[in-house]
């Protein structure tokens, strides 16, 4: 088991010979051991573990994301011992300042981004002939922001192609999904339809694998490239799951056309739309199922991106190491001279 999901109430944790031992009213209902476990999601009101039970758990290289009960938004999140290569981080924070090669990559990952999405509409396209107009539109939207990136030369122009590309996908996208479900475009805190709900929720989960993906890779989360940091955001992240948002996108629709989900398996609430138990209980397997892929992607390019920085950060170690010998030198000679 890669992953342990805590969707229940009163539910206590503890461990024991290497086991995490899950009990439910009182009463013991099974055991996982640690060394299997690779995350830990926690949407539950009422989980009672002792601080010794999460390092433990954290300890053994898993990372643990607690969602808010109501919307699943990331309410806290655990992640395992740091990489110990400091100068890893050392060259991914000299890069946000490179604006050049920041704008080179931006405009990269943002390309993958709309080429994703245009894929998706795509196939949309053939599996909905009856919406094929308004599918189209969105496609001819995407090959012109494709070619309006080209000459983009700046982040905050890349941002806008973004923008347009994205309103215009969106918009297409609500063509597919039954009129029931009331979706007609992208929101969030709260989401307010069973589309938005489900988006959020596949979204935060692939952050979050995107956040344990960079963490084990040595690099740090929070400096992004795309994303500047910005206080309590993992910017990496953001910059890293941009194309793959559209699989999330291709995901939820066909949990709602395959009927896995339905309407009733959502309630409204204080303006917001929240997935129930029991869609839940359908979500959290279909998308353990799901995820595998876009993991071993993460993985894999969070790999090439340390390397690549590794090799620049140890050149800036080697200069750091330079200007502290010379200050030592001075130092002494001053003491000499004392």
């Amino acid at each position: 088991m890669a992953t342990l999901i805590l969707d229940r109430t009163a539910i206590s944790l503890s461990h024991e010979s290497g086991a995490l031992i899950i009990h439910e009213n009182g009463a013991r209902r099974g055991s996982v051991p640690i060394k299997l476990l690779r995350r830990v999601v926690v949407q539950s009101k009422s989980l009672e573990w002792t601080s010794g039970t999460l390092a433990h758990i954290v300890e053994h290289g898993a990372a643990v994301l607690v969602l808010s009960p109501r919307h699943a938004r990331q309410s806290a999140l655990v992640l395992g011992p740091r990489h110990n290569d400091a100068t890893i981080r050392l060259a991914q924070a000299e890069f946000v300042t490179e604006g050049t090669r920041r704008v080179a990559w931006a405009r990269r990952l943002i390309a993958l981004k709309l080429r994703r999405q245009e894929e998706m509409l795509a196939t949309l396209e053939q599996r909905r002939p009856d919406r094929r107009r308004a599918l189209r539109a969105g496609v001819n939207v995407h090959q012109r922001a494709m070619s309006a990136l080209r000459s983009t030369a700046s982040i905050p122009s890349i941002r806008g192609v973004e923008g347009a590309a994205a309103a215009a996908y969106f918009r297409a996208l609500g063509e597919v999904f039954p009129p029931a479900l009331k979706f007609s475009g992208r929101n969030r805190r709260p989401p307010r339809d069973p589309v938005n709900a489900c988006l959020s929720l596949g979204y935060t989960l692939l952050h979050f694998d995107a956040v344990r993906a960079a963490h084990v890779a040595g690099l740090d989360p929070l400096i992004g490239f795309y994303h500047l940091p910005e206080f309590g955001r993992e910017s990496l992240a953001c910059d890293l799951i941009e194309p793959l948002r559209a699989r999330v996108d291709f995901f939820v629709w066909r949990l709602f056309a395959d009927r896995t989900l339905r309407a009733e398996n959502f309630k409204h609430d204080r303006g917001g739309c929240l997935l129930g138990k029991a869609g839940r209980a359908r979500f959290y397997p279909d998308w353990e199922a799901f995820a595998g892929p876009h993991r071993r992607l993460l993985r894999r390019q969070c790999q090439v991106i340390a390397r690549g920085l590794n090799n620049r950060g140890g050149h800036l170690l080697e200069q750091l190491a330079a200007c502290d010998a010379t200050e030592v030198v001075d130092d002494l000679a001053v003491v000499r001279q004392q």
